[in-house]
């Protein structure tokens, strides 16, 4: 109980830190397509480019399966991204330190704000992250998957541990944004997440959620997340 008042007390809206390198893993849902039935688009353009905070996580994810469903070992080459499709790889280069590492997206996170790659063991201690924990990143996009699957974009605007708060949240917001959901994670049963709209483009989620912050009355830590259809 005293945990959920803490939650509940950043939303709305605000997502739980959920680790200590604030990675947590995203199931994998399948819902209703926009009006028209348009999708997000497969591919991602090579080249594009993102700066912000690295962090890393292993324990106790290690052994567990990712977002992509394959199982997450913490000694090989991968990362979590929030939007970027899986498989995709990413050159990261350690701002501070000029080193890089190159990995390849199986999972989903993090969800701290200014951060915006988990990485591996392996590939945090390729760039000397181990220690730090966080650091100072620009992700570069080298390779694109051929056949990503198609998903939708959402704003993740809380997580609780208690349905029913989850289930109070989302009443809000969909009677202020008409569509809103709560999942439980399939890899950590017991985490209900809030997430809001289904828009097929990253670029409409953007807008959903600035729209989302501006109508808050307080701070709010929300994030725009990929909602994986495979």
């Amino acid at each position: 109980m005293k945990g959920d008042l803490r939650i509940a007390a950043f939303s709305l809206l605000g997502v739980l830190v959920l680790t200590s390198c604030g990675h947590r893993k995203h199931a994998r849902v399948s819902p209703p397509p926009p009006p028209g039935g348009a999708r997000a688009p497969a591919t991602v353009e090579l080249g594009h480019t993102e700066t912000g905070l690295a962090s890393w996580y292993g324990h106790p994810y290690h052994g567990r399966a990712a977002a992509n469903g394959e199982i997450y070992d913490m000694e090989k080459m991968t990362a979590a991204h929030r939007t970027l499709p899986f498989n995709t790889w990413v050159r990261v280069y350690d701002l501070d330190n000029n080193k890089t590492t190159d990995v390849r997206i199986i999972d989903r996170g993090p969800f701290v704000e200014g951060r915006i790659i988990d990485l591996s063991h392996a590939a945090a201690n390729e760039i000397a992250l181990i220690g730090p924990g966080v650091a100072r990143v620009r992700i570069e996009v080298i390779r694109a998957p051929e056949n990503a699957a198609p998903g939708l974009f959402a704003i993740q605007v809380g997580a609780f541990r208690v349905r029913a708060n989850a289930e109070q949240l989302r009443r809000r917001m969909e009677s202020q944004y008409g569509v809103a959901r709560v999942i439980e994670r399939a890899e950590d049963p017991g985490l209900w997440r809030v997430l809001v709209g289904a828009e097929a483009t990253e670029d409409g989620a953007v807008a959903l959620r600035d729209r989302i912050q501006r109508d808050s009355s307080e701070k709010t830590d929300s994030f725009v997340v990929r909602i994986d259809t495979n």
